[in-house]
């Protein structure tokens, strides 16, 4: 299938590793250009070599998506080098784990700046050249957790929902504009983040990785967790001109993991 994005110019934060490189490397193999962040260096460079051996353009930029002059910046960036920007997947690390009382009011700030301020600065900078060529992607990365929440994350519960319930309005308000906004949901994903997750539960629950890790297969009707390929895969057919009718979307790639029947 042509996905039609050969020569789009792609936007994908927090690329250096887990699910935003396996979207840049996705993107850059349906032919997109690709401006990337992460903010350590070395680790940005690392990713700006590998995406380039797959062929494509790379503009790498280090960044702190949490930071609204780090956001513009990156976008300015981005049209310097391309005069545009097609597609913006919008990504950041995940809000720390454990309950309401661990968190102090500094952390709930910090989680809501990289969360959900990141989200909206990063749109606000890129709808206006999306709009006045007639056509656009925004596609956010969010978490399983925005529908059904889990247990030890109220934070990213809690603020990926917000993020959930803009994307959906600001969807309607640009639709007739030729721009979608959607939003993915991956579920349990082979990444450094997971790796983090279960070490946090096993010390939590005094037990060991590998039972927390069994223990949600179990929950998941496919039996594994997913590699961050397939997760890419979804990303890139909504960035793509074959999906310019889906809009205002929450997709879980999760293997079956949420019960709920919509």
């Amino acid at each position: 299938m042509d996905l039609g994005l050969k020569g789009k110019v792609a936007l994908v934060a927090a690329a250096s590793r887990g699910l935003g490189h396996a979207v840049a490397e996705e993107l850059a193999v349906e032919g997109c250009k690709l401006v990337i962040c992460a903010r350590r260096e070395a680790a940005l460079e690392e990713a700006c070599a590998s995406l380039a051996a797959v062929g494509t353009e790379v503009v790498a930029v280090p960044a702190d998506v949490s930071r609204p002059m780090d956001v513009d910046a990156l976008v300015a960036a981005a049209l310097d080098a391309h005069g545009q920007i097609d597609v913006l997947v919008t990504n950041s690390g995940g809000p720390p784990a454990g309950p309401f009382e661990a968190h102090s009011r500094q952390v709930w700030g910090d989680a809501v700046r990289g969360t959900l301020d990141s989200v909206l600065n990063f749109s606000r900078a890129v709808l206006p050249g999306m709009k006045s060529k007639g056509w656009g992607r925004i596609i956010n990365i969010t978490s399983i957790a925005a529908k059904q929440p889990v247990d030890g994350l109220i934070l990213s519960n809690s603020i990926r929902a917000a993020v959930t319930g803009f994307a959906r309005t600001l969807a309607n308000e640009v639709a007739a504009s030729g721009v979608t906004v959607n939003n993915v949901m991956p579920g349990f994903t082979w990444t450094e983040r997971t790796e983090e997750l279960a070490k946090h539960q096993a010390e939590t629950m005094r037990t060991s990785r590998d039972e927390i890790v069994a223990g949600w297969e179990e929950e998941i009707p496919v039996g594994r967790l997913a590699d961050p390929r397939e997760f890419a895969a979804m990303v890139a057919f909504l960035a793509s001109e074959r999906a310019s009718y889906i809009t205002g979307a929450s997709i879980a790639v999760d293997g079956g993991w949420i019960r709920s029947l919509l």
